[in-house]
């Protein structure tokens, strides 16, 4: 009876993910803490409908998605779920209702202070993390039962059938690594599909403006070839304007091969090199920028034999811009910091600024052609850049908090076999 009742409620606990996965497929808001509290809320429930009483307490998966629901779903879906719960135990009633309300209040504290930590943690660690704040309500109900003896003067001693605490262990342990996997998986899914829709959009965009920029591009060397020969024949003001002119049209032809790198960067010399070289040149380079901003540029280089096997002035290019862009975003007093680790395989650069951050909706739209948070600005250095790391097979992530800062996140590969335009 008992283990029917507990697979009973590992399908209960699971089926809110796999109804938030079909929400997903049709993209619904899954992500909404209303939606996500209102399902776990209905699974809590419906595991204490289908509990097993035994030794004087309700044995069921009722604490499942109340972990779930605070880590996946935030503090406003955990408290919707935690409030079910405890209404329906109060409902319940019974000789252990404080034990019982302990326990929830207690898991609840744990699940919500461990959010922060949850979520800076790799996939496997997460699972990891809920399975073990899943697993802490047994031990509190555990402890419970031997305090409700106590206070009912009988002996202290587990009065227990060992399979059925196997069983009871085994099964709620299995049902929250379930669930988390699931909701993993969930995540990653969507994850790609950002990216892929993102890739799409890129690459449309990134054909539109080579064309666009090839067909200009060819007028303006004529219309600059023939200013330069009447400027060798001008003197006076009328040579300062055709100066002016010029300058202009050199940085039209600028933002022009901007957007041409955009569509297809080029790898035109392939070079074997130390990455903490390249580092030290960009930072050496930005140092003066970021003393006129009174900001600080603090690095934090490993001398190492990292190698990279790219092209070098395309990785400066793209060092450079996101560097550039930490220290713009910077008030002054503020402090960037640029530090490199590697392994065998991979060199990770963080740049972390002490910036005004950036809201989750913002975080969205970094890298796309046209949107930049500066007050003048395309936004067309940071997506160059971010198309240079892709076509080295590299990865830019971003996080951000407003108000505290912004970290970007810069991970490439040690080796390259073959470096191709795109």
């Amino acid at each position: 009876m008992l283990a029917e009742k507990l697979l009973l409620n590992l399908l209960i606990t699971i089926a809110p993910v796999l109804i938030l996965s079909v929400l997903s497929d049709k993209k619904c808001n899954m992500n909404s803490p209303i939606i996500c509290g209102l399902l776990q809320s209905i699974a809590a429930l419906t595991c204490m409908i289908f509990t097993h009483a035994n030794y004087g307490f309700n044995w069921d998966l009722r604490y499942v998605p109340l972990v779930l629901s605070f880590l996946y779903a935030g503090p406003r879906a955990g408290s919707m779920v935690l409030g079910t719960l405890i209404v329906t135990r109060i409902l319940m009633g019974g000789n252990t209702i404080i034990f019982g309300l302990v326990n929830m209040l207690l898991t609840a504290l744990i699940a919500f202070l461990t959010v922060q930590k949850f979520w800076k943690s790799p996939p496997n660690k997460r699972v990891l993390i809920s399975t073990v704040i899943g697993f802490w309500p047994l031990i509190l109900c555990f402890v419970s039962f031997n305090t409700y003896q106590y206070f009912q003067g009988a002996p202290l001693k587990i009065d227990f059938n060992i399979p059925d605490i196997i069983l009871i262990g085994f099964i709620h342990t299995l049902a929250i690594m379930i669930a988390s996997k699931l909701n993993e998986n969930v995540i990653e899914r969507n994850k790609m599909r950002e990216e892929i829709i993102r890739a799409e959009k890129l690459n449309t965009i990134g054909e539109l403006a080579a064309s666009i920029a090839h067909e200009v591009r060819n007028p303006l060397t004529v219309v600059k070839g023939f200013l330069q020969l009447m400027q060798k024949e001008e003197q006076g003001r009328k040579y300062e304007y055709l100066s002016l002119v010029l300058s202009e049209l050199g940085r039209a032809e600028s933002i022009i091969n901007d957007y041409l790198n955009f569509a297809k960067p080029k790898f035109e010399k392939i070079e074997k090199f130390q990455l903490a070289d390249v580092l030290s040149e960009v930072v050496l380079l930005l140092d003066p920028l970021a003393v006129k901003q009174g900001v600080e540029l603090k690095s934090e280089l490993i001398q190492s034999d990292f190698w990279l096997t790219t092209d070098r002035n395309q990785l400066k290019q793209a060092l450079v811009n996101l560097i550039k862009n930490a220290i713009e975003a910077t008030s002054e007093g503020g402090k960037v910091t640029i530090q490199y680790m590697h392994d065998h395989q991979n060199a990770t650069i963080l740049i972390t600024d002490s910036g005004k951050g950036m809201t989750p909706e913002q975080l969205s739209k970094i890298g796309t052609l046209f949107y930049t948070t500066k007050d003048k600005g395309t936004g067309l250095g940071t997506s160059v850049s971010l198309r240079i790391i892709e076509t080295m097979n590299g990865k830019v992530s971003y996080k951000s908090q407003p108000g505290i800062g912004t970290e970007v996140t810069m991970i490439l590969p040690a080796v390259k076999k073959e470096v191709v335009n795109i």
